[in-house]
């Protein structure tokens, strides 16, 4: 099975890349089922119903969340019916929505689940005892088990991924928006990536444009981050799963212009 996991989506320029290179990768058979992170697709602050709508229609199989899960009011009632959407399982018990979801693939089932950091991050429960609750009590999970773990820190990545191995088939972060280079497969194939990237404007400050963003480092004013346009680049993890056992096989970062970096 071939799975492709996509970094934050970042405003309209990441859904339009989006777009055009996953859901080409769809299309063509490259790939069985695109997972995205899509807490920055609304202008860079949550998502809407709308873009949820346009993402899916264009490839997107799962969208994950985190921090800016509740950016956009509208979205607390949207989760109540569109379980394609999942929200870090470590938020506070009551909250909105589900943070684990199951779906039907041509190559099987696959089971994705959403955490949330702890380090450097707004308080929430522990995102290790909450994973082991879920793989512990779920069922019906199927073999292939992908996880974006939503946090700040490379420590925390790190002892989550170590803390999966062997029980999950994929655990890659998200957050930082800036790529990592440390893909392998752990010891006990898991498929492992501190940080799958940014989906949108490379020239930028982690997507945002940089007068707006320097202005809030220089005088530490507050300021709107308005979303950066050039040099857009989808990046992420392309994944080669067993579906049998669960195992996973390969590992390859992916860093897709929109035309030609810079």
């Amino acid at each position: 099975m071939n799975i492709l996991m996509v970094g934050d989506l970042v405003g309209g320029p990441g859904r339009k890349i989006f777009a055009r290179i996953a859901g080409q990768m769809k299309q063509r058979g490259q790939v069985d089922m695109i997972v995205a992170n899509a807490e920055n697709s609304a202008g860079g602050k949550g998502i809407t119903r709308v873009i949820a709508g346009e993402l899916f229609d264009a490839g997107a199989d799962v969208l994950t969340m985190g921090d800016h899960m509740w950016d956009q009011k509208e979205i607390i009632t949207f989760l109540e019916t569109e379980k394609r959407i999942v929200r870090p399982a470590n938020f506070a018990p009551g909250c909105p929505g589900r943070g684990i979801v199951t779906v039907e693939t041509p190559k099987g089932r696959v089971t994705v689940i959403n955490l949330v950091g702890r380090v450097f991050m707004p308080p929430m429960d522990c995102p290790f005892r909450a994973v082991d609750a879920l793989l512990a009590k779920e069922p019906n999970m199927g073999k292939v088990i992908l996880v974006d773990f939503h946090a700040e820190a490379t420590s925390e990545k790190i002892a989550m991924g170590r803390h999966l191995d062997g029980r999950v088939s994929a655990m890659v972060g998200t957050h930082t928006h800036v790529q990592t280079s440390d893909e392998t497969i752990m010891p006990k194939k898991t498929a492992y990536l501190t940080d799958l990237g940014m989906t949108g404007p490379k020239d930028s400050i982690i997507g945002r444009d940089y007068a707006s963003v320097m202005n809030r480092f220089l005088t530490g004013m507050p300021s709107k981050f308005e979303i950066a346009e050039g040099n857009v680049a989808l990046e992420g993890a392309l994944l080669d799963v067993d579906e049998t056992t669960g195992r996973a096989r390969k590992i390859v970062r992916v860093r897709e212009f929109l035309d030609h970096p810079k």
